[in-house]
């Protein structure tokens, strides 16, 4: 009997564990499965890949339209939508907030050689466009 007792504890001790971590993934996994199939037009994603995103049509089974900006649509697995995200509604204070805070930043000027007061441009700038496989 006590052969049989150390064995029997032993393989308690591997397979507790891994039913328990079994359980937990069906679990994620049916939680997921819930979310993609509630998606629908209008809801605010993210994908897997960090982009945040509108639902534009849901009505496909394996890809989903998503609108990354205004009037930008894109199509995507629905596999690669993370979860729903809450949109972010700007409150009174907030607004408030951000308009006691900015400040006017002036562009620094620039003595040239002609003494001609000349400003600087700060910030980006744009490229211009790329045309490729055009000669």
């Amino acid at each position: 009997m006590n052969q049989l007792l150390l064995p029997l504890l032993l393989m308690l001790v591997v397979a507790i564990p891994l039913v328990m971590g079994t359980r937990k993934q069906k679990k994620a996994a049916a939680a997921q499965q819930e979310l993609l199939s509630s998606l629908a037009p209008g809801d605010r994603v993210m994908t897997t890949s960090g982009l945040y995103a509108t639902v534009a049509d849901a009505s496909a089974d394996t890809t989903i339209d998503l609108e990354i900006a205004e009037g930008v649509v894109t199509t995507w697995l629905r596999q690669a939508v993370r979860e729903k995200v809450e949109p972010v509604v700007e409150t009174d204070e907030d607004a408030a907030d951000a308009t006691d805070t900015d400040e006017v930043v002036e562009a620094p000027v620039v003595e040239s050689k002609d003494d001609e007061r000349v400003e600087e441009k700060s910030g980006a700038q744009i490229a211009p466009p790329l045309e490729h496989g055009k000669k």
